[in-house]
């Protein structure tokens, strides 16, 4: 776990970003986009040590500056950059100076919006510790590139000094956010059981005369319950039809089949009007029973949807298919 501060001269010191990924890939970068745009010409632009923290990682442990950034600071391209260290590699064990993996890019992109780049480069890239800049500043010969390099030792030692002061502090936070994940794990693995042991939606109820309530929300539930589609065929429909279906989730297709009346097309008309819109489909015929499509499953219902739990009626999950019942229609 590590925290990114703000060094201005004269500015107490702050944290302002963070990460605990699981591989020790840790990124302080608050905006270093503006940084990286700010050295395309280093000779004409002023740098701050503030702006070279900012651009500062961690990786495997150690604290590093990408290949391509440390090259925009000097004002020269990154194959220049890493051809002079190959060109010393006597100077650049790899303490100094090592080649990211796949996912260590990965996780360094997450992190920081400026190094989105990496993502379409050819090759991996490399980065360099701190005793790696300092020999960076003996190979590529500029004047701009020496002035940099001791900016750049001079942010890493600043980072390091505030990882000292506050390790206490670090280590309290990184307790508090391993305990809350371990909070979390345990609230799911409690909604998980209490989800598990909820009342399930029977394939079969009935429902005794008065029980307009029990039924009422029974049928709801089953609205809920859908993922694709909703297709109610009842020969009765009313607003309260309208209603019940507008409790379905907001992806969900809802399609009724019934007789034309000309007040329920006016209180579809206006329904729709405002609400997502219910498709309505007239009967070619009257229909002695109900049905209630959701997605795949079928059920048969003993009374009209706005008339359930008047009188004592059922409902029954079928085994016929969806398409056997619209063809039928």
């Amino acid at each position: 776990m590590a925290k990114k501060i703000n060094n201005k001269e004269h500015e107490p010191k702050k944290v302002v970003a963070k990460c605990d990924l699981p591989s020790e890939v840790v990124a302080f970068c608050n905006h270093p986009e503006e940084v990286i745009a700010n050295c395309d010409n280093p000779q004409e632009t002023s740098l701050s040590q503030y702006d070279i923290e900012k651009l500062i990682v961690t990786v495997r442990g150690e604290q590093v500056l990408i290949d391509q950034d440390i090259a925009r600071i000097y004002g020269v391209t990154t194959k220049r950059l890493n051809q002079q260290a190959k060109r010393n590699i006597a100077r650049f064990p790899s303490s100094f100076r090592f080649e990211l993996t796949k996912e260590e890019v990965s996780e360094v992109v997450a992190n920081c919006d400026h190094l989105q780049s990496l993502k379409y480069r050819p090759t991996l890239p490399y980065v360099f510790t701190e005793q790696g800049i300092g020999q960076l500043s003996t190979v590529v010969h500029s004047k701009i590139a020496i002035e940099r390099s001791i900016m750049i030792m001079n942010a890493f030692v600043a980072m390091r000094r505030f990882m000292v002061q506050n390790a206490g502090i670090l280590m309290r936070i990184a307790h508090l956010e391993k305990h809350q994940i371990e909070t979390d794990q345990k609230m799911d693995m409690l909604l998980d059981k209490m989800d598990k042991q909820s009342p399930k939606l029977l394939p079969e109820q009935i429902f005794a005369t008065g029980c307009v309530w029990d039924a009422w929300t029974y049928v709801s539930d089953l609205v809920r319950s859908a993922k694709q589609r909703i297709i109610l065929i009842d020969n009765f429909v009313d607003d309260r039809v309208l209603s019940l279906l507008d409790k379905r989730a907001d992806n969900v297709e809802a399609t009724i089949h019934s007789r034309y009346y000309e007040s329920f097309q006016t209180d579809l008309k206006k329904h729709n009007e405002q609400y997502r819109e219910v498709q309505f489909v007239q009967l070619p015929h009257k229909n002695h029973d109900r049905f209630l499509i959701i997605d795949d499953d079928v059920y048969l219902l003993g009374a009209s949807v706005k008339d359930m739990g008047v009188g004592m009626c059922a409902v029954t999950k079928m085994q016929a298919s969806p398409k056997t019942i619209l063809q039928l229609l």
